[in-house]
């Protein structure tokens, strides 16, 4: 068994958290994740309104018995975000987890805490996960310069980020970006961290509501297939390499302005592509774990062949490397 105060607290299974992605993290994969051991996140801005995001936690309530938790993101956006409204949701539909990113949640802390909520803070660097500990949050999502979307400006790789933060904080870290298989894991636990966050590993399951050409896309891209966008916005992304990313760095190259940039950079851009299967028109975030995605499984399938792998590793090659 992987006992850590992530399965403790969380009261999950196993260890493996599946972060919140737009358009991709819905009641169906995490659902089939809480199923299956692990804790599932809903992604709160993938809807639109308040209202469809409560309809989305009902479907995943009627899909799971288990815990499941919501990403919410505060970050700046061209159409004006009503918090406060999607943080009322999340409390009346009883979510006890959330996992915030972005901006400082410190303005809403009250309001979660007072209502029992576990707050999982995603941060890039240390700095900010020393934030995130003062101002209340129960754990920190440590994200190293592999992840998938915004590591940060910092460029720490995981492997000296984690366990940089855990020597600093006194909350337990999970430990994201460049996880996905049974190895990740045990290393992620080794480094001090109690546990994982995965999201590009899991874009590429059954479950995932991706088009299969992109599904398909992930499997033949190697761990160099990935690329910085964004980073003269201050805002740096790590996305798949394709036509329309090269476009984006060319442009920022040549010192495109933010208005001439933000039409290529539109998040519907994205949600129409996975529709379509479109590879080459949208940016999609994808980590360079995606050299390590070899299949796509069922959400299922997938944990059980991390927990199996990295019970393996820990009963036999490390006990035989120390016997």
């Amino acid at each position: 068994m992987l006992n850590t105060k992530v399965t403790e607290k969380l009261g999950i299974e196993y260890p493996i958290i599946q972060g919140g992605m737009m358009w991709i993290s819905t009641a169906e994969l995490a659902s089939a994740v809480s199923n299956a051991g692990g804790l599932g996140i809903i992604t709160a801005l993938s809807f639109d309104t308040p209202e469809k995001l409560a309809a989305e936690i009902d479907k995943a309530k009627s899909l799971t018995d288990k815990p499941f938790g919501v990403n919410l993101t505060f970050l700046p956006t061209l159409r004006p975000v009503n918090y406060d409204a999607y943080i009322d949701v999340i409390i009346d539909k009883g979510i006890k987890i959330i996992e915030t990113a972005g901006r400082n949640p410190e303005p809403y802390m009250d309001k979660l805490k007072s209502n029992g909520i576990t707050v999982i803070h995603k941060c890039t660097s240390v700095r900010h996960a020393l934030k995130a500990q003062k101002i209340g949050c129960d754990f920190v999502s440590i994200d190293g310069f592999e992840c998938a979307g915004h590591p940060g400006e910092d460029d720490v790789t995981s492997l000296i980020l984690i366990p940089r933060a855990v020597d600093e904080l006194d909350i337990p870290v999970i430990a994201s970006g460049g996880f996905g298989d049974g190895r990740g894991l045990v290393a992620a636990l080794a480094l001090g961290a109690e546990g994982v966050n995965m999201g590009t590993r899991f874009v590429a399951t059954k479950e995932a509501p991706v088009h299969e050409n992109i599904k398909k896309r992930l499997i033949e891209a190697k761990e160099t297939d990935t690329m910085l966008v964004e980073r003269s916005l201050k805002n740096t992304v790590r996305v798949l390499r394709n036509k329309h990313a090269e476009k984006v760095l060319e442009m920022e190259n040549n010192g495109a302005t933010l208005q001439e940039l933000a039409p290529l950079l539109s998040g519907l851009r994205g949600l129409e592509a996975i529709k379509t299967g479109d590879c080459e028109s949208a940016l999609f975030a994808c980590g360079q774990i995606v050299g390590l995605i070899n299949d796509v499984p069922t959400v299922k399938e997938l944990i059980d062949n991390i927990v199996k792998e990295a019970e393996e590793i820990i009963n036999q090659r490390l006990k035989n490397i120390f016997s």
